[in-house]
């Protein structure tokens, strides 16, 4: 009896055993577990249900159907795994913040964004999306092959048709042994429209397509819940090796209250971050004052969407706040990209356009099964009825045959005997009914044997022909993305430390525009049109009530913009970087672009090109002190701002001039007079310096603006009630610095208080700006030349209690080709 136990003990070594124990069980977990399939982008239980509710019948026309009866029957077929697995990978598929384009129309609690879970499956619903027909197209035609289930009783399929790229356009992630994938969703029509280049490059030109023509049409994931992908470098590098790192940020503004607080205003969450837990970090953040200036968070997200009001102090500075939660919480996150797949049942790391290629190569091989499915159908079909209507010809004969016989084995052998026909010709003469006899059926078998006489020939012509393949596929799959594509959801933003965003940016003219109240948008050019002296204007931006517009200068989208503030401080961007908006839209709060301090205010912008030696940044202050310090001392502006100039407390800054020390500057202040001195006078000093008296002002006068001689041969001059003239600038004599200047206009009720002065030549434009936001554009050849004391002539009409704002001189070059020293020398004046 003993003998008999031992004889079944058997000696393994342990460590070989575990290891092919181990190996085993991670090939089936890359291969049949964790992995997605390059052809459809489904992993194994994905493709399970989804074909377990085509065969329940459960598509988009039909009522949804419990999901346990579909968690059942796709276990109970073909995943014989544990039922929260199934339902889990059911419910991400319906989950529209989870899946781009879901493949799943659920009904009933399926979860939310923030991390609650979908209730139990006995109580929701579900059935196939209409999108989701379009992976199970054409699957009874033989399209792919089927393989025996777990106890081959029944037969499941190996990989879906996917009619669409589902691999990107859905992405996926997963978890396998020694290895993960992670490929981002992407939109529909882009990736489309990558396959159809692939296909026309060959079509039309015979030859591969590059990753470059790829790269100009998908332009980067596209993520289900939105957000903003910060450069493309991370893309280029994921699209271009597999693998990449993409930045991504939520969707943030920033408001101003009607008390002067601010509130940061979160509408959009980066790809797959829970809003709850989201809004608890930033809760800890505030408690253990690692964050210092936010009072309140408050969620208002609903149906409509998503809204997140972290309220902050009053002298709380939003952007800074800002970027501290950028750092410490997932409002910006990153993206890791990994795109791994199978191909051919072995895990491959590729990139986009090895996925398009295999996707095509899937598509190529569906077609063709389908068409010689169909073709093989035609030709049965044909076949029965060139028999039907050789007996329709011969129908006397026939009837003979068939009473004569004594039965229908018989009958058919006569008949194939009597016309040299096929058994399933027989077969068919045999159970033909009586009204074939008529001769309207007679012309419908005639119609349908033609039809499918040509349609032979058409299939035929596919299959010979891997032009006329791709011109198919390329039909179908323009059609899918015309029935389902939609609008990006993600942005692609500017990231400072990607240089290579700069190079896609093209160097042209632009018009900066920014409203009194912190408002600033890039336009084009050609938004205005020159207007005669005295018109009514144009409407030049929607203002909030008393907003109005401040400055607009113009500039080139790779100019540096330094604004200068009220408190003396100084901040930069590239011309670039503040969005472009339509003439009358309002534009972006300054606030979301600068790290603005509580109570400050843009007061001065100048774009600049370059910071070279021997050039000067010549400021004034609002109670005549002027400035004069190298522009290489403002080379390197931090994020949070720089200090530009040491002001009095009463004392603010208010205009910035580009010079080369050799120019004169010309104040004029609110109550008409005017000084002219050589900036000679006027010593070099430091950045934080404060600078020397430029003109003795009378109690209640102020300077509301500086130019210099050179900028034009004309000063002119406009008073807040639509007055303007022109005076010959050499009607203004030099003098020292710190005078009180001469009188260079004749104030009285008609005109008010001057408001903005310019230098000017004979081709030059301004444009006048109402407090309505109201803008009229003239020729300066238009306005009169008048001496020093005078009031001038109407340059705009202007309702009661409306005054002209400010005043801006159009700086506009028609060459449009390379800026010349001329082009930069006048944007920086």
């Amino acid at each position: 009896m003993e003998d008999n136990i031992f004889d079944k003990v058997h000696e393994v070594d342990l460590q070989k055993k575990m290891e092919e124990s181990y190996i085993e069980y991670a090939m089936s977990v890359i291969a049949s577990r964790a992995l997605p399939d390059v052809r459809d982008g489904l992993k194994p239980v994905q493709r399970r249900i989804l074909f377990s509710m085509i065969e329940l019948n459960n598509g988009p026309d039909k009522p949804h159907r419990k999901c346990a009866r579909i968690v059942g029957d796709t276990m109970g077929k073909y995943h014989p795994h544990g039922d929260s697995s199934i339902y889990g990978a059911l419910v991400n598929m319906a989950q529209d913040w989870s899946t781009r384009y879901p493949l799943v129309d659920g009904h009933g609690n399926f979860g939310s964004v923030d991390g609650d879970g979908a209730a139990a499956m006995r109580y929701t619903e579900a059935r196939l999306s209409k999108i989701s027909m379009e992976m199970l197209a054409d699957i009874n035609k033989n399209t792919v092959d089927f393989a025996p289930n777990f106890d081959e009783t029944e037969k499941e399929p190996v990989v879906l048709p996917s009619r669409y790229p589902n691999l990107l356009v859905n992405g996926t992630s997963g978890i396998a042994v020694g290895m993960a994938t992670n490929i981002p969703p992407h939109n529909l029509r882009e990736t489309i429209s990558a396959v159809v280049k692939i296909i026309d490059n060959y079509v039309e030109e015979d030859r591969d397509t590059g990753m470059d023509e790829i790269l100009s049409i998908v332009k980067g994931p596209d993520f289900p819940t939105g957000a903003m992908i910060l450069g493309t470098r991370g893309i280029e590098e994921a699209y271009r090796t597999g693998r990449g790192k993409i930045r991504v940020r939520a969707v943030t503004d920033i408001e101003t209250l009607p008390n002067g607080k601010s509130q940061i205003i979160v509408t959009e969450l980066p790809y797959m971050v829970n809003k709850a837990r989201l809004i608890e970090k930033m809760a800890e953040l505030v408690r253990d004052k690692k964050i210092d200036g936010i009072t309140s968070i408050n969620d208002h997200s609903n149906r409509e969407g998503m809204r997140i009001c972290i309220e902050l102090r009053r002298d709380a500075n939003a952007n800074v706040i800002l970027n501290q939660l950028y750092k410490h919480t997932q409002l910006q996150d990153t993206f890791g990209v990994n795109m791994l797949a199978l191909v051919n049942n072995e895990p491959k790391v590729m990139n986009l356009l090895d996925m398009l290629k295999y996707y095509l190569q899937h598509q190529e091989d569906v077609v063709t099964r389908r068409t010689k499915y169909d073709l093989n159908k035609a030709q049965e079909r044909a076949h029965i009825l060139e028999g039907l209507l050789k007996a329709l010809e011969n129908i006397d004969e026939v009837i003979r045959i068939i009473r004569a016989s004594k039965n229908t084995q018989e009958a058919k052998e006569g008949l194939i005997t009597a016309f040299g026909l096929t058994e399933v010709q027989a077969q068919a003469i045999v159970d033909m009914r009586l009204r074939a006899l008529t001769g309207l059926e007679r012309a419908r078998l005639q119609g349908e044997y033609d039809e499918l006489v040509n349609k032979i020939r058409e299939l035929k012509a596919i299959l010979g022909d891997r032009s006329l393949l791709l011109r198919v596929i390329r039909q179908e799959i323009l059609l899918i993305a015309e029935k389902y594509g939609d609008d990006r959801r993600t942005s692609i933003g500017f990231d400072e430390y990607d240089l290579s965003m700069e190079d896609l940016i093209p160097k042209e003219n632009t018009v900066i525009a920014m409203t009194k109240l912190g408002y600033i948008k890039r336009m084009t050019v050609d938004n205005f049109r020159s207007q005669n002296r005295g018109g009514k204007g144009i409407k030049g931006m929607a203002t909030i009530h008393n907003d109005y517009m401040e400055e607009l200068l113009m500039t080139t989208t790779h100019h540096y913009l330094m604004f200068f503030t009220n408190m003396g401080r100084v901040y930069r961007l590239k011309a670039y970087e503040i969005p472009e908006a339509s003439r009358t839209a309002r534009g972006t709060a300054i606030v979301n672009l600068l790290s603005l301090q509580a109570e400050e205010k843009i007061t001065a912008v100048i774009p600049v090109n370059e910071f070279k030696a021997g050039e000067f940044l010549f400021m004034a202050t609002r109670k005549g002190v002027v400035k004069k310090t190298p522009i290489e001392d403002y080379s390197n502006v931090r994020k949070t701002g720089l200090a530009a100039i040491s002001l009095r407390d009463d004392d603010e800054l208010i205009e910035v001039k580009f010079t080369d020390g050799k120019k004169d500057v010309i104040l004029v202040t609110k109550f008409g007079q005017c000084i002219r001195f050589h900036e000679s006078d006027v010593r070099q000093t430091g950045r934080v310096s404060m600078g020397v008296r430029g003109i003795n002002l009378q109690d209640e006068d102020e300077v509301i603006g500086m130019q210099l001689s050179c900028q034009g041969d004309y000063l002119l001059i406009v008073s807040e009630k639509g007055m303007g003239k022109r005076t010959s600038v050499g009607e203004f004599t030099c003098q020292n610095r710190g005078g009180k200047g001469v009188k260079c206009y004749k104030i009285t009720e008609k005109t008010g208080n001057v408001v903005g002065v310019k230098a000017v030549n004979e081709e030059n434009e301004i444009m006048l700006i109402t407090t309505e936001g109201i803008i009229i554009r003239l020729e300066c050849k238009d306005i009169s030349i008048l001496g020093r004391i005078t009031s001038g002539v109407k340059l705009m009409n202007l309702k009661n209690d409306i005054t002209v704002a400010s005043i801006a001189k159009v700086r506009e070059k028609e060459e449009e080709s390379e800026e010349t020293e001329e082009e930069t020398e006048t944007a920086k004046e």
